[in-house]
């Protein structure tokens, strides 16, 4: 009896320690290593294989996946996502990212020395830091932050050693803020700068002269206001697709944090060209829809029909882009940076929304020519002022955007 005792307590030990060690292997297993990429950009898969990769090998990392997110937008939902999860600033989040599980995050093109010393350091010297370098060639430094306090930000050369030396001695400083780049912050403004876009005396004109000319061919109310109706759907159309045919741009170039600063300086310029026309409208370079085009609308709408009322506005959504695409540029920019890409779907259907608001509040007075007459005077006689208006107000948006947003 005691020899089957005996027996019984040495098996269970056996597998105790068997069982101890399974799990004592299990631990010291790397992590698994996941590649969000652009297929596209050539220098990103150079520099994750001919750097980074070797690294990895050398540190014992072997479970390395690519995952591209732009031949496959649920990578790019599931890179956002796991973005937020693990709370990486927008500002920080690059054209190329790597996860060494969920303690380190390359962000762009980090320096060899700085990869390599990452990976060989201690567990305890931090608990999760990402590495920033946006630039391909020619970068002169890099970006770190440990999830707490602020970035820093040092010289290429600068061993990462001196930043965890820094997190050593400030070990009192606060985490990420829960709120920064919360999606709150992103439907007013997508709402407001659409608004803001869609008050462009341009379309404006061209609508109260197709209402105009309606009423000058004895049509009726209900016939005005449907293809009126008609005419701002064919204008949201257009520059929905146009929006559409952006994000797939700006998700193709590398760098969309580039590309929504390029659209808030666009709105800057525009802007700023809406103001020398309320002061100097005799200077040149307007923004405006080209004489040429305006002729080919009123030709088209001139025929009152559904079908030449959409071809109509079609031609006022294409030809309004030039006049203050800026906004859109920056917008669709920031959403290629902020959300997924169903979700920037959404908030360009939402946007555009905001866009033809003001053409519908003008078709919402269809129903009284006195009313209608008056809307057309009053357009006529404010068009300077509307333009000072929106002109700061572009010049005020441009400016949020870049320094809150990206």
């Amino acid at each position: 009896m005691k020899r089957t005792v005996r027996r019984n307590l040495a098996g269970l030990m056996f597998l105790l320690a068997l069982a101890s060690h399974a799990i004592g292997v299990q631990a010291e297993e790397p992590a698994p290593v996941t590649v969000y990429y652009n297929r596209a950009c050539a220098d990103c898969l150079h520099y994750v294989d001919g750097t980074v990769v070797p690294l990895l090998q050398e540190a014992g990392y072997t479970d390395l996946s690519y995952k591209d997110y732009i031949n496959e937008p649920a990578n790019r939902t599931e890179l956002l996502s796991r973005s937020d999860e693990l709370g990486v600033r927008h500002d920080l989040q690059s054209h190329l990212t790597l996860f060494v599980g969920e303690r380190i995050i390359l962000e762009g093109h980090a320096p060899e020395h700085v990869v390599s010393d990452l990976l060989a350091a201690p567990s305890d010297a931090f608990e999760r830091i990402l590495i920033y370098q946006d630039e391909m060639n020619g970068a002169t430094e890099y970006t770190a932050w440990g999830f707490r306090g602020e970035p820093q930000t040092f010289a290429l050369e600068t061993p990462i050693s001196e930043y965890l030396a820094y997190l050593e001695e400030h070990d009192e400083l606060p985490p990420p803020d829960a709120t920064q780049g919360s999606e709150r912050d992103l439907l007013p403004l997508v709402l407001t700068t659409g608004f803001l876009d869609g008050l462009n005396p341009c379309a404006f004109a061209v609508l109260l002269f197709f209402i105009a000319f309606l009423f000058t061919i004895r049509r009726t109310s209900a016939s005005i206001w449907a293809m009126g109706l008609v005419y701002v759907g064919a204008i949201y159309l257009a520059y929905f697709l146009i929006g559409l045919g952006l994000m797939r741009a700006v998700l193709f170039v590398n760098d969309h944090h580039l590309m929504a600063k390029i659209g808030s300086w666009l709105v800057i310029a525009v802007g700023l060209i809406n103001v020398k026309d309320y002061f100097f409208p005799q200077l040149p370079i307007h923004v405006r829809i080209p004489t040429i085009a305006h002729r080919t609308i009123q030709d088209w709408l001139k025929r009152a029909t559904f079908p030449a009322a959409a071809v109509g506005g079609f031609l006022v959504g294409l030809c309004t882009f030039p006049c203050s695409g800026g906004i859109y540029v920056a917008i669709v920019g920031l959403l290629a940076t902020r959300a997924t890409y169903a979700q920037g779907v959404g908030y360009l259907g939402l946007y555009n929304l905001a866009f033809v608001v003001p053409l519908l509040i003008i078709l919402a007075g269809v129903g009284n020519r006195r009313v209608m007459h008056r809307i057309r005077l009053a357009e006529q006689s404010s068009r300077r002022w509307v333009r000072l208006v929106s002109g700061l107000a572009m010049v005020a948006v441009g400016a949020i955007i870049l320094i809150w947003f990206v």
